[in-house]
């Protein structure tokens, strides 16, 4: 686990740089189709939210939230990503909805630098956008002041 330094631009920046964020969004898609069928199910998008486990804590404390109210929650998420209401989530409406997110994250933040503790996988978004800002800055990555 590392700590990043992480602020609106460095997120909006991660999100202007289309080809990387393209290949970043794009290699998270992959991960999470696990038939390699090239769509999302309801499922599939539902075990990534569940493994985030944003829903279920509150501040790193469990909580218990009725599964039937789950269950709304990640319907509605679903539906969100499926523009098209085709039942799947396909690469292009995946890309659209992650960079509303990213961009919702950035407004969010602003200007004001937070530390957050990331996992050194690589697979978190905002983990990559430290590590583009720290490479830019000839930091090497880790988001410019990352420890471990």
């Amino acid at each position: 686990m590392g700590v990043v330094i992480i602020d609106g631009s460095t997120v909006r920046a991660f999100v202007g740089e289309e080809e990387q964020f393209k290949k970043s969004v794009d290699e998270r898609f992959a991960a999470l189709d696990l038939n390699r069928d090239g769509v999302l199910s309801r499922s599939e998008l539902r075990k990534a939210f569940e493994s985030m486990r944003l829903i279920e804590t509150h501040f790193g404390v469990d909580v218990a939230t009725p599964p039937q109210e789950l269950t709304r929650l990640y319907d509605s998420i679903f539906e969100r990503f499926d523009c098209d209401g085709s039942g799947t989530v396909d690469l292009e409406e995946f890309r659209s909805e992650m960079r509303k997110i990213m961009l919702a994250i950035a407004d969010g933040l602003g200007s004001c630098p937070i530390q957050m503790a990331l996992e050194d996988d690589n697979s978190s978004l905002l983990k990559q956008a430290a590590d583009l800002e720290a490479a830019k800055l000839g930091g090497g990555g880790g988001g410019g002041e990352a420890k471990s």
